[in-house]
């Protein structure tokens, strides 16, 4: 199914609607400054980078920043996620730069009078991994907080585009610093595009972060797992994404040694190769808006996939740089038109009410992909040719994007993923603890058995959505004594939690298939809410002999 065209708040479309979202005032201060945010970033992994491959570093060693950067997002992505859901999102962001300044600051001086060993290279590199692991899902879910929900795509995608410019730009000012002034003045750079963000943030006082009910961290924890456990579309489309990572990041991890030992270049040489690469993913800005429309999401990641493999390969075999650089700008093309598209559906996908936790999954298997990948590509790298492990990437990378052919990527245009309340709690007080106090629901439908099949199908996907929305177990039955009666029952953590699946968590799709099963009843459906009691401190039974 062709997704819908996405059209700009004057009308326009095509790559114009693309850039919609920059005429949000705050959305171009915040884009622009996590830019340059991002080229410091991008500095400061190549000065890490290159100042291993000038010590004579193993592939290992100059593949492992890459994996200290990514690997935190294994250990603090999900709680993450539930701080950047409850807490204000400018505040985490204002405290992450505040942090990440401190730290840099500190490599810069040890670097100056050198210091740094690789170990506190890599320490510092998973320090700063670890703060940013603990931003990211707050400054994606910001995104939907200060731009309209039709231009959420295009935001997303230039938020992902944003990152690549500063992918051509941060690696060749990079490059020239380095070669002027060594890999200390990179880092103080770095140092110094904090600040740019940290102003932005600081004066930005009208930022009001959007009403949540409070939820307890560990209750918010497990709703954000189960709503992933149970959302086969998020479920696929993570896959596709870690699909095209793994192989994908053998490129980011190897390439500075290509750089050096196949190419023989320079640090302001391997600054230009990633410089192309990043340039390829500008012309992606306006590229990406036409594929989306005629292709639709299967068919720009399937694209995107075999080009990126294609580029992989061609790096490596080119006989001159008038292949390879070309070659290398449509490879960053298509690698922002994968993980734009990808960021982009699962943002408009996820509801508003566990978007941060959701997108820090994403981000799980963005960085952790990430980390296994270039960690695979380094462990492959110091047993053979680096140059063969990239091309064996390509055509993983290439396969991959295949594959959609026979499993394309879900279909999601037309899903309603608007929050609606739905009519089944009561309207009473509560008494005191009652509030988090287990609830098992009995809803009665009254279904004559030649409509059985039919409603149980239903009730399958019915089950899905009471999972998503904060069950924890899920069953339908039959009355032993009236065989036209079925009773479904599930069971929530909390009354809490139940109020809020029915008015804070069922979006427009669930609430479709509620009405559905409901209207398949001959009666309106009997609905009975049971608060558990709590069992009794057991003692120890008495010492005392008891007579008969």
């Amino acid at each position: 199914m062709a997704e819908p065209q996405v059209a700009s708040a004057d009308g326009r479309t095509g790559w114009r609607a693309g850039f919609a979202p920059l005429a949000v005032p705050i959305f171009r201060l915040v884009w622009l400054a996590s830019i340059v945010s991002n080229i410091g970033s991008w500095m400061q992994t190549v000065g890490a980078q290159w100042l291993l491959v000038q010590d004579d570093g193993s592939p290992l060693l100059v593949a492992l920043v890459q994996t200290a950067s990514a690997a935190p997002v294994l250990l603090f992505a999900i709680p993450a996620g539930v701080i950047g859901e409850f807490l204000n999102r400018r505040r985490v962001l204002l405290w992450s730069q505040i942090v990440q300044l401190a730290v840099v600051l500190g490599l810069t001086y040890l670097t100056a009078v050198g210091q740094t060993t690789t170990t506190i290279l890599l320490a510092s590199t998973f320090v700063l991994g670890t703060v940013s692991a603990i931003q990211l899902p707050a400054f994606q879910a910001l995104v939907p907080d200060i731009v309209p929900p039709k231009l959420l795509i295009d935001a997303a995608s230039l938020s992902s585009i944003g990152v690549n410019i500063a992918r051509a730009v941060g690696p060749a000012i990079a490059g020239l610093v380095v070669a002027q002034f060594g890999v200390a003045a990179v880092f103080l750079l770095n140092a110094l595009s904090f600040l740019v963000f940290l102003g932005v943030l600081f004066f930005w006082k009208t930022y009001r972060p959007p009403a949540t009910r409070p939820e307890p961290f560990v209750d918010a924890t497990r709703a954000g797992i189960r709503y992933i456990r149970h959302s086969r579309v998020v479920r696929l489309i993570l896959l596709r994404l870690a699909v095209f990572l793994v192989p994908a990041n053998a490129l980011w991890a190897l390439l500075p040694t290509i750089a050096k030992s196949s190419l023989g270049f320079s640090a302001s040489g391997y600054g230009l190769l990633l410089a192309a690469l990043g340039a390829g993913s500008i012309v992606g800005a306006f590229v990406l808006p036409w594929a989306r429309r005629v292709a639709a999401v299967n068919g720009v990641v399937l694209a995107s996939s075999v080009l990126f493999g294609a580029g992989l390969v061609a790096l490596v075999t080119s006989p001159t740089l008038w292949i390879t650089f070309p070659a290398l700008v449509a490879t960053g093309l298509a690698w922002i038109g994968v993980i734009a598209t990808i960021n982009g559906t699962i943002q408009a996908f996820l509801p508003v009410w566990v978007r941060t936790r959701g997108l820090s999954f994403y981000q799980l298997v963005l960085f952790g992909c990430t980390a296994a990948g270039s960690a695979g590509a380094g462990v492959l790298a110091a047993i053979w040719d680096p140059g063969l492990v990239v091309v064996g990437a390509g055509v993983l990378c290439a396969l991959g994007g295949l594959s959609l052919l026979v499993w394309p990527m879900p279909a999601t245009a037309g899903i309603g993923r608007g929050i609606v309340e739905v009519p089944g709690v009561e309207d009473r007080p509560r008494a005191d603890g009652d509030d988090d106090s287990a609830v098992l629901v009995l809803v009665r439908y009254r279904v004559p058995q030649a409509r059985r099949r039919e409603f149980l199908d239903l009730m399958q996907r019915v089950e899905q959505t009471r999972l998503r929305t904060g069950a924890r177990r899920w069953q339908v039955y039959e009355d032993a004594d009236d065989p036209d009666s079925v009773v479904e029952a599930y069971g929530v953590g909390s009354w809490r939690e139940h109020v809020s699946q029915h008015e804070g968590r069922t979006t427009e799709f669930d609430a479709e298939l509620i009405s559905r099963a409901r209207a398949m009843s001959d009666t309106a459906p009997e609905i009975e809410h049971l608060l558990e009691i709590p069992r009794p401190h057991r003692h120890r039974p008495s010492t005392i002999p008891t007579h008969e």
